[in-house]
């Protein structure tokens, strides 16, 4: 699979980078958190809200709006699943790491062929925002020996428990967590769990291509 850099104009549809910020004393914060060898994902870490120009980092992102800075860590390779919110997303590593992305344009009748997948390798230090229309998940590694350290900013709340009964339509029921919607692949341990398979074609495994 080829891997973009985020410097190139194959990222524009999906997001850009971010700058102007001091963003070391997250960085600084992040990485004191832990590298498991599977994946873990925490919305909010008070350790991170707390880093040096933290406050005015996360006013500039969200415009005054309420945000969170949780984090994203581990070991990682494969696509399992895509999500998307009804807001950006903005990411940072303490290294190198590799984003899947897809379009939520590319959704058709509740599907997505996992062909229009595209990987994007995001240097360490350098944020990059999201945008609410991309599919994401879980980050994967360039060097299993590091892993990844990856903040999550997001609105306040999103990610928390929240899982209606029922959906009107397709898209309502891939609702998972508040203000996330999840696709996922039949191999994925989510699809275990219940959530909605929506995902065809190969579970991507970028390991061969790192």
């Amino acid at each position: 699979m080829t891997i973009y850099s985020i410097a190139e104009d194959a990222f524009r549809p999906y997001g850009r980078i971010v700058d102007g910020y001091d963003v070391q004393g997250i960085l600084d914060a992040l990485k004191k958190t832990p590298v498991p060898d599977n994946v873990i994902y925490t919305p909010r870490e008070e350790a991170l809200h707390q880093a040096d120009h933290a406050t005015e980092v996360g006013i500039g992102l969200f415009g005054g709006m309420p945000f969170e800075f949780g984090y994203c860590n581990g070991h990682n390779t494969k696509l399992n699943c895509l999500e998307f919110h009804r807001d950006s997303e903005f990411n940072l590593g303490t290294e190198d790491f590799i984003l899947l992305l897809a379009k939520q344009s590319d959704i058709v009748n509740g599907r997505l062929d996992t062909s229009t997948v595209k990987a994007f390798r995001v240097p360490a230090g350098v944020l990059v925002e999201v945008y609410a229309t991309t599919l994401h998940y879980a980050p994967c590694h360039t060097d299993p020996q590091k892993g990844f350290q990856v903040l999550v900013a997001l609105p306040e709340g999103t990610n928390t428990d929240f899982r209606p009964e029922d959906g009107a339509n397709i898209m309502d029921k891939m609702l998972w967590a508040r203000n996330k919607w999840l696709l996922a692949h039949a191999d994925s341990d989510e699809a275990a769990q219940g959530a909605k398979v929506a995902l065809t074609g190969a579970n991507i495994d970028i390991s061969a291509d790192l």
